[in-house]
């Protein structure tokens, strides 16, 4: 019994470390940044468009957006979690181009 209670503060301690920044603030979500504001906007507006030129433009321009994000996240992120996801969502993006 007292193993198990020595070992939940600690793994506590890691999932808190996982989601903290350096100051120990909680950073699962943060409002939206310009690349992931961008990201939202385009691809909004290339789903409802039509197929044409100006719909195959903002679909671009949403997955730079969406890869600036990921990247900026990947290298800069709070936490080790936006690090982790930022990562998670540069592969989907290159598996999903590979696989296309």
């Amino acid at each position: 019994m007292a193993n198990q209670r020595e070992q939940q503060p600690a793994k506590h301690g890691a999932l808190r470390r996982f989601v903290s920044d350096r100051d120990g603030r909680i950073v699962i979500a943060q409002p939206p940044n310009i690349p992931i504001s961008g990201w939202a906007i385009t691809g909004l507006a290339a789903w409802l468009l039509p197929d044409g030129r100006l719909q195959a433009l903002l679909s671009f321009f949403s997955s730079a957006f969406l890869f600036l994000w990921a990247y900026l996240e990947l290298t800069d992120g709070d936490s080790p979690f936006r690090r982790v996801m930022g990562g998670v969502v540069l592969a989907a993006m290159v598996a999903w181009r590979w696989l296309a």
